[in-house]
């Protein structure tokens, strides 16, 4: 399958929720420039306060993690983000899958609160998908995409 994943993802603890911490988290960026590499490919970066949320990129070919379900459908790319089974809140009610022609991109956002993980702590987590059908120029997802699913939620 002729894929372009990006995944963003952004973990912070209760210490970034709010003040001066919380504004430079929100500053991150959700896309990133796209390598030059031949599709298909994953990209995921990640972003964490342990680290001042300095961008830690990751190359690598598929299968795709399990949080996303990609299937070839009439030509188009069906694409169906799925959530969590450890982060709340529980989303009972879920967007339908996306189904993009070949050049055409889309982003999708979902957040979690992960409690009793890691020791204990809880933690959060903004999920930024970037995906495209097919090979696209490497800036394509730096702006405003022409598909885009929110599924944040409030994750007290």
């Amino acid at each position: 399958m002729d894929a372009v994943v990006q995944w963003v993802r952004t973990t912070w603890t209760k210490r970034s929720r709010g003040g001066a911490e919380a504004t430079r988290r929100n500053a991150v960026p959700v896309s990133f420039v796209l390598p030059e590499r031949a599709v298909p490919f994953v990209q995921e970066i990640k972003m964490s306060e342990a680290v001042g949320f300095e961008p830690r990129e990751e190359l690598t070919r598929p299968p795709y993690r399990s949080d996303v379900r990609l299937q070839l459908v009439t030509g188009q790319l069906q694409v169906e983000l799925l959530a969590s089974a450890w982060g709340a809140p529980r989303r009972h009610r879920r967007p339908p899958a996306v189904r993009l022609a070949r050049g055409e991109w889309l982003r999708w956002h979902i957040n979690y609160r992960f409690a009793g993980m890691n020791g204990g702590a809880t933690f959060y987590r903004l999920d930024t998908l970037n995906l495209a059908h097919g090979a696209v120029p490497a800036d394509t997802i730096l702006g405003e995409p022409p598909r885009f699913i929110d599924e944040r939620a409030h994750i007290w």
